[in-house]
Parts: structure tokens; C-alpha cells; sequence
């Protein structure tokens, strides 16, 4: 559990939102970091850059880069 509480939807303008609902529909749910983000509107619009960023990358294959991705969140122990 996050020692910062988020901010919660109805609380949020509308770029919050805008990027919960990014996030909803790419992870299925808002995720705890991008709440806490959303208290500082530049560091969750960097965050979503840094995101956009990487999946972009084209240097390896996406299958590749989902395995990756998965091993990594395996062995840290993150449920995603």
C-alpha cells in the first residue's frame, strides 16, 4: 500500500482523467502510481512520455520485448 494517497477520479481535471482512462485501457485499471502521479500534473505528463517512449522503441521484436517484460515483473515480484 502506498504511503500517498492518489487522487481519485472525481477530484481530477481533466488531463488526470484523461490519462486514468489511457491507463484503464491499457492495463484494465488505474494503477497506484499514476494516481500518486496525477498530484503533480508534469511529472504524470512526463511519466506518460517516458511510457509512450518505450513502447515505441523498435529495436527488438514486441514479442520479445512482452517476454522481457514479463521475466523482469517475475522476478521482482510485481503482479503485472
Amino acid at each position: 500500500m502506498a504511503r500517498i494517497q492518489g487522487v481519485e477520479k472525481k477530484k481530477a481535471g481533466f488531463l488526470v482523467r484523461l490519462a486514468y482512462f489511457m491507463t484503464r485501457r491499457k492495463v484494465g485499471r488505474v494503477v497506484t502510481p499514476v494516481k500518486i502521479y496525477a498530484h503533480h500534473p508534469r511529472l504524470l505528463r512526463a511519466y506518460a512520455h517516458m511510457e509512450m517512449g518505450q513502447e515505441a522503441a523498435q529495436s527488438i521484436e514486441p514479442q520479445l520485448k512482452t517476454l522481457a517484460s514479463v521475466e523482469v515483473a517475475r522476478r521482482i515480484g510485481c503482479p503485472f
